[in-house]
């Protein structure tokens, strides 16, 4: 296979810790290739986050060159050719490095294939997902293109390698990562074919298990303005099968600038403003998409009723609702009912959008006090254990908030004292 084009060798893929594991591969042996993404992000001049590797060599051989480099390896994907090379190198940005041996799919159940290992790098390159993905490069700056993703790139065209319903077909998680790519590197128009094969594969997305697709989701809302993508998933009838809870995508167009020019974004966050649903329906969702428990009780937070901007105007009545919701929830809940006024139309003036900003800014100056009394200065007053001693101290703690946190520990002692005598 002749190099499409060359490029000057960027400073990762001449960094010790690459050339230690690529010296490895390659002496007096076949020929070792970055491929996919860190070839995709570096000719779009991303970041690199990570390199992978492919090498005609065979897992075993693999394993064995890199011990005798020095290098640790974990065989994490074995049966599928692909070792883990580990670099204990403190200067170097990559800790990790994917190694996997070119292979066709022998066999696959929209889940998992059966692979063969081979030494032929275009029938390794007709067997991935997307044409960006099937590019290689060598250490220098020798890019190999089998499948046209030079052009697509360029284009910010996300385009399957060769039949669109054939890669679907042999792992249907792949329909979920065509508009995840399409909105963190395509170009709209989407690709008709592209397109047109994920619609009428759709129904095969009720096999994948939640926890899969809501990887795939919350990668998806993680990108610059996942929206359109979104609206476009709704309108081809795909979002629905997967969250049908998902009707207002006009709020979650509303908030990604908001959060562009406040927090930045928060893909939960993000999910929260798509769902037409109150905190009892956000659980449902929760469940299907297999979210942690950190994740299920944020999202039902977030599906409460919306903060009334109106309802808390003056001061106190802001630090007590940052108070009862803690700083984290205060913030979504500000940035949601944001977002929700602005996609339905209400006027967001001057006025309303530092009444916003305030708010915020409020969450980051003013951390909420802890009440100045515990259960223990209850029993101290002669309450036994018990439900009064609860009783007692939420009461004090709604008369000391209504009072603005002003009470000091002298001041709801003495308050105490007189609920536990009028309790006698």
């Amino acid at each position: 296979m002749q190099p499409a084009e060359r490029i000057e060798p960027k400073a990762w893929m001449r960094s010790p810790a690459v050339r230690r594991v690529v010296e490895a591969l390659t002496a007096n042996g076949p020929p070792a290739r970055f491929v996919g993404g860190c070839v995709r992000d570096m000719l779009l001049d991303r970041d690199v986050s990570d390199v992978d590797i492919a090498t005609p060599l065979l897992p075993a051989e693999v394993m064995d060159r890199l011990k005798k480099a020095g290098v640790r390896t974990v065989p994490t994907g074995i049966e599928h050719g692909t070792v883990t090379a580990v670099v204990d190198d403190p200067d170097s940005p990559f800790k990790h490095f994917e190694i996997t041996t070119l292979r066709a799919d022998v066999e696959t159940d929209g889940r998992r294939a059966t692979v063969a290992f081979i030494d032929d790098w275009a029938a390794d390159a007709g067997r991935r997902d997307f044409t960006l993905n099937a590019l290689y490069a060598d250490g220098d700056g020798a890019i190999y293109d089998p499948v046209g993703g030079l052009e697509d790139l360029r284009a910010r065209r996300v385009r399957f390698v060769g039949d669109a319903q054939q890669r679907i077909t042999e792992d249907v998680l792949r329909l979920l990562r065509f508009f995840r790519f399409q909105a963190v590197y395509g170009r709209a128009p989407a690709d008709k074919a592209a397109l047109a094969a994920c619609t009428a594969m759709a129904p095969l997305l009720v096999s994948l298990p939640g926890e899969r697709v809501a990887h795939e989701l919350l990668r998806l809302l993680g990108a610059q303005d996942p929206a359109p993508v979104l609206s476009l998933m709704a309108g081809q009838g795909i979002l629905k099968l997967v969250l049908p809870e998902a009707l207002v995508i006009d709020r979650l167009a509303a908030l990604v600038p908001i959060e562009d020019r406040t927090v930045g974004g928060d893909p939960l966050r993000r999910l929260a403003a798509m769902l037409a649903t109150d905190e009892g329906g956000a659980g449902p969702a929760a469940e299907r998409l297999r979210l942690s428990n950190a994740q299920k009780s944020r999202l039902a937070a977030m599906a409460k009723i919306p903060l009334d901007l109106d309802k808390v105007v003056s001061p106190p009545a802001q630090r007590a609702l940052l108070y009862r919701l803690g700083k984290a929830d205060f913030v979504d809940s500000v940035l949601l009912a944001w977002a929700d006024q602005v996609a339905k139309g209400v006027v967001q003036d001057q006025g309303r959008d530092e009444a916003w900003q305030a708010l915020l800014a409020l969450a980051g100056q003013w951390p909420p006090p802890l009440l100045p009394v515990r259960g223990g200065d209850v029993r101290a007053l002669g309450v036994a254990r018990g439900p009064a001693i609860g009783r007692l101290l939420r009461e004090l703690e709604e008369w000391w908030i209504a009072g603005d946190f002003s009470a000091d520990r002298e001041a709801c002692l003495a308050r105490l004292g007189e609920m536990v005598a009028a309790d006698a």
